[in-house]
């Protein structure tokens, strides 16, 4: 490339300025486009950024432990204790991402990444604390699934498919994918089946934590772009996994009664107490997990090492299911009752109503998961035959149309409107 410092016919194509004697140009091997030195300083700048991941985070920009606990108490119900965990962890991580590439002497201190683990039962809120938190910082979320992973070489998914889930929710930004937030669910369905060693390999448990280790850690992963395995001489995309923030969740079935093996100050009868607890007293519980309870149960080490923050979820009570029911921003009452507007149907649910779908949701055992399925379910003729229906309609949910599902016929909702 040569240099052009006098003609006034030459222009930078990026900023339009001409050559003059400040300002030099350099033009592509065709001679045709110009780039003055500034303009190309600044593309410089640009791939840099991108080459290391991560684009400069103002803390400003971040909110506070304080904000991330009250904008999680306008979409998730009750655990108190968990979204307060999560809002200093999730803060913390952040202000770890905003002090790199800082030139001070500070910086000879490197500040470790801080994955989240989290303990609770199916349906207490594990994945809408993840996705609340990321909705929150606006950055990329993916979920996926420990029981469809196997080891590489094996029938399953490769581990890097994760990655390439979390591409695709930043629309394949690489970049902003490095800073999103990965949520992992039945992490304790992986568990090792024995602490013996096995004369059979286990591809999909314990060979599925070992190839976990590299990509929670940091590491330079190469994901196959149409996801599937990996293949020789396929393209693959480069994505530096330093930055992401894993949280795992599982439901750790019987974790309880080995904590309370290891607590209870009796020799004999060991997890006598474990049946006889309240849900809140089996929270604290496994709130007092050690990396050697989490062995037993059937993680490594390694994958435990990596995993410092550790937060137990309670199980949700019907007060609880209630609260979800009817008091969120996006409560499920409060989407079937837009959704029914559309149709001009004014949907309305009275309490005794919410209470019989709270009780169906605790003897189904799903959760606060389950309750969109209960009502879906409950008003699927309904909402099969009233878009058919013309004129405005009245339709009131009541405790014995949840129990007995006794379903009005659509035109007895039909508003008659004054002669």
């Amino acid at each position: 490339m040569s240099l052009f410092r006098n003609s006034n016919n030459n222009f930078c194509a990026f900023c339009g300025k001409p050559a003059d004697t400040d300002r030099k140009l350099a033009a592509s091997r065709i001679g045709e486009i110009f780039i003055c030195r500034e303009c190309a300083e600044l593309c410089a700048r640009i791939l840099a950024e991108e080459d290391s991941g991560v684009d400069q985070i103002e803390m400003s920009q971040v909110p506070s432990p304080k904000e991330f606990k009250e904008y999680l108490d306008q979409y998730v119900v009750g655990q108190e204790y968990a979204k307060k965990a999560l809002s200093v962890a999730v803060y913390n991580h952040y202000k770890r991402m905003s002090l790199m590439g800082q030139p001070d002497a500070q910086n000879d201190v490197k500040i470790e990444k801080s994955n989240i683990l989290l303990i609770g039962p199916t349906g207490s809120g594990k994945t809408l604390l993840a996705r609340t938190l990321a909705q929150r910082l606006k950055v990329p979320f993916a979920i996926a699934d420990a029981t469809t992973l196997t080891e590489a070489g094996y029938v399953g998914e490769d581990v890097e498919n994760v990655l390439l889930k979390l591409i695709n929710a930043a629309d394949g930004n690489i970049a902003a994918a490095e800073r999103g937030i990965i949520f992992i669910d039945e992490i304790d369905k992986i568990a090792r089946k024995s602490e013996n060693t096995s004369i059979t390999r286990d591809v999909s448990g314990e060979g599925v934590q070992q190839a976990l280790l590299k990509i929670i850690e940091g590491t330079k992963a190469s994901v196959p772009p149409q996801g599937g395995r990996k293949h020789p001489n396929q393209e693959m995309l480069e994505i530096d996994t330093t930055n992401i923030l894993f949280i795992l969740g599982g439901a750790f079935v019987g974790l309880d009664k080995i904590i309370e093996q290891r607590t209870a100050e009796h020799s004999l009868g060991f997890g006598s107490n474990v049946a006889t607890m309240t849900d809140e007293e089996r929270m604290q519980l496994l709130n007092q997990v050690t990396p050697d309870d989490l062995v037993k149960f059937g993680l490594i080490p390694e994958l435990i090492g990596r995993m410092p923050i550790t937060v137990a979820l309670k199980a949700l009570t019907r007060d609880d299911l209630v609260a979800i029911l009817t008091q969120p921003k996006n409560a499920i009452t409060k989407q079937f009752q837009a959704s029914f507007a559309v149709d001009d149907v004014a949907l309305t649910f009275n309490e005794e109503a919410i209470g019989a779908i709270a009780d169906t949701a605790i003897k189904q055992k799903t959760g606060a998961r389950g309750l969109r399925a209960i009502v879906e379910k409950m008003l699927l003729d309904l909402m099969y035959e009233l878009p058919s229906v013309p004129g405005k309609k009245e339709l009131e949910i009541t405790k014995d149309f949840v129990e007995n599902k006794k379903i009005p016929k659509p035109e007895s909702l039909v508003v008659k409107q004054p002669a």
